[in-house]
């Protein structure tokens, strides 16, 4: 049943003013919380079957329309189409209230954001709930938004026609809290251009269908995520630059990641590049990529990037760096001659193929891997274009190993446009790390173990200036060394006692 007046005060209070102290660039302007506006009251059917778009979308309106307040779902199932967010409005879904996605793909009229970026015609226009230069607005509570993303009609391909559970576009002053997110036809969350977005306690379960990441955070400024329990089929966190507005100020902590794909990402889309990016106290488990991915392929800036106190178990990769060349434009050339909203444009720098990018002053630290593959970390620039300024700290992971002597000589190609995975070049000639086109990368306190016979070396160098090893511990080979060095100068630590089973390098 509805909330009565006393409860709304009981109950609101505390969560509008704990969303105004959290969100970075001062307090959130919130409307009255004893606002209220039940979505029964606004005549929304909660038994899961009857299409009840029109009574929640006039719920929201009523409410942004008064000032603002909370919309309230009580307990109960709201089958709908495409719902808008607006200013100053909380969904506040209570436990056993569950959004249904409706399985009707007419219910979803497509969006095109003045915003422009890749994502245009590129991926979906279609989305559950919605919401564009929106301000001052959250979802929370304990119920759930479900997309009902296994639905036949939601066709992996083409996957343009799947809608995503939730798109936030130029939005400001925003929090998601406490609320389940699951299944998913596409993306679980996109938040694109955004400013100032607080995402605490989530939980995401989203495994019905394909490209279902669990946050992408896109070209987005003073981002917290927190406490957060992800369950993807893609990406569970995803940060992208398919924009030239760089994603920057962003904060991940305490969360716990598994995914069919990869744990922790920045890329593949980078065009606006990262800035200020810090990761810290997050376990990554039965990940079948990287644990951690440093992805810029498509120009812009990766720079002061930190990534702290991680566990992972079973991701078959612990860390991957890669600086490659796709060069995709983020306006597609696809625009070109495509007769719709966005074709006057399409002739506009945005179709460009951008330049090489730059990737320098990472730092990861305080790492313990477990149940990583045979295949390697690799951290890979560009001949012309290397990685700088990499720092590798307490760390210990224990690979699969098994690799053969045949792999220790294997001839690794450039692979500069390839899509960027940590499997893009194949088993690699190090069973630990092979680092190439590196400029100043130091290892301290690096413990590297495998379980099968291995007879790769733990660490290959090709193309790297300035090597620093201090406290580089890891199992010798069966046959050969344990680290080798190939156009590798200003090299300091292989005879430092830390430096143990190396061989001769």
């Amino acid at each position: 049943m509805c909330l009565n007046r006393v409860d709304r005060r009981l109950r609101l209070i505390g969560a509008f003013a704990v969303l105004s102290l959290l969100c970075w660039s001062g307090p959130v302007s919130a409307a009255d919380p004893t606002r209220v506006y039940c979505v029964a009251e606004y005549g929304a059917v909660a038994d899961g079957e009857t299409l009840t778009t029109a009574a929640l979308q006039k719920a929201i309106d009523a409410c942004s329309a008064a000032g603002g307040g909370t919309v309230h779902f009580p307990a109960g199932k709201y089958l709908t189409g495409t719902i808008f967010l607006r200013d100053r409005v909380t969904l506040h879904l209570d436990a056993g209230a569950v959004i249904l996605g409706s399985t009707n793909l007419n219910d979803y009229p497509p969006q095109r954001p003045a915003f422009r970026s890749y994502t245009d015609v590129n991926y979906v226009d279609k989305s559950l709930i919605y919401a564009e230069r929106v301000h001052d607005a959250a979802i929370t509570g304990r119920g759930v938004i479900d997309g009902q993303g296994n639905a036949a009609v939601f066709q992996r391909k083409p996957y343009k026609k799947r809608p995503y559970l939730m798109r936030m576009i130029e939005c400001k002053n925003l929090a998601v809290r406490d609320i389940t997110l699951r299944n998913s036809a596409m993306w679980v969350q996109h938040y694109l251009g955004c400013e100032n977005l607080l995402i605490d306690g989530i939980t995401v379960y989203s495994l019905d269908n394909k490209n279902n990441d669990g946050i992408d955070i896109d070209s987005c400024d003073r981002v917290r995520i927190a406490n957060c329990d992800i369950v993807a089929e893609d990406d569970a966190i995803v940060l992208k630059s398919t924009t030239p507005r760089p994603c920057r100020r962003v904060t991940i902590t305490n969360c716990t990641l598994s995914s069919l794909c990869n744990g922790l990402k920045l890329g593949t889309e980078s065009v606006g590049g990262f800035q200020d990016i810090a990761i810290s106290n997050c376990v990554v488990y039965d990940t079948r990529l990287s644990g951690i991915a440093l992805e810029l392929v498509d120009g812009g800036k990766l720079e002061r990037v930190v990534v702290s106190n991680i566990t992972m178990n079973n991701a078959r990769s612990a860390i991957f760096i890669r600086l490659g060349n796709r060069a995709r434009p983020y306006l597609a050339t696809q625009l070109r001659g495509a007769g719709g909203p966005f074709d006057a444009d399409a002739t506009r720098e945005g179709t460009k193929r951008p330049g090489v990018g730059s990737l320098r002053d990472v730092i990861i630290s305080n790492v313990v891997a477990t149940g990583v593959d045979k295949t390697g970390c690799a951290i890979a620039g560009l001949p012309d274009h290397p990685i700088e300024n990499v720092i590798l700290q307490n760390i210990r992971i224990t690979y699969a190993g098994g690799g053969g002597p045949e792999l220790a000589d294997r001839d690794v190609p450039q692979q500069e446009a390839r899509y960027p995975e940590y499997t893009m070049f194949g088993p690699l000639p190090a069973y630990g790390f092979y680092c190439r086109h590196v400029r100043n990368i130091r290892f301290d306190n690096v413990v590297l173990d495998y379980e099968q016979a291995e007879h790769r070396p733990a660490l290959v160098c090709d193309d790297v200036k300035g090597l620093r090893l201090n406290g580089f511990e890891a199992k010798k080979p069966l046959s050969g060394d344990t680290i080798r060095l190939v156009n590798t100068s200003d090299v300091r630590g292989l005879s430092a006692p830390g430096v143990k089973n190396t061989g001769a390098p």
